[in-house]
């Protein structure tokens, strides 16, 4: 904690801007970064998941499958919840965005597991759609493309443009003071 606090002297607790100086980063510049975020997991998913696989002897997609996915629900959980509780994914930090809570500080661990768990909104209800109706690839990619648009417009509807499971988690998207231009 020391050595993050000698890299960010700005954001130690008398220096931190207040919360309504916090500028909220816009909403490309958020997808854009949960883009990025996406093809940076696909590394962390590939290690977690040929690691599963030989760990429990795999030999079929079909095998251990609601398993897997748990263990990489865990793994994603631990690699969001040990990034956001320092303010940053790697993603986020290219893209000059800090996650902080609803005063400004750092997230607790507690905190960043909980927006881990209610980010999943954006993915449960096509997955629960597909899962009730059976709907093919193609129908089920539709869907999630809608429901992800729906998300993304109902963010404009919160006073600061923050995503609904930012606002239930208390947490918020803030471009990094640093780099403000």
């Amino acid at each position: 904690m020391q050595r993050l606090h000698r890299q960010l002297p700005d954001m130690t607790e008398s220096a931190r801007p207040a919360t309504t100086t916090l500028k909220t980063p816009t909403l490309a510049r958020r997808m854009a970064c949960w883009l990025y975020e996406g093809v940076l997991l696909f590394g962390v998913i590939f290690i977690a998941d040929y690691l599963f696989s030989a760990l429990t002897q795999t030999r079929s997609g079909l095998q251990n499958r609601h398993e897997q996915q748990a263990f990489l629900f865990v793994v994603l959980g631990i690699y969001f919840g040990w990034f956001w509780s320092r303010g940053q994914t790697l993603a986020m930090k290219t893209w000059h965005i800090r996650i902080v809570d609803a005063q400004g500080h750092h997230l607790t661990q507690w905190r960043a597991l909980a927006r881990y768990v209610l980010s999943w909104i954006w993915f449960l209800p096509p997955l629960a759609a597909s899962a009730l109706w059976h709907l093919p690839g193609g129908q089920m990619a539709l869907l999630g493309l809608v429901w992800v648009g729906l998300w993304m417009l109902l963010a404009r509807t919160q006073p600061q443009q923050q995503f609904w499971h930012d606002v239930w988690a208390g947490t918020r998207l803030v471009m990094d003071p640093r780099f403000e231009r």
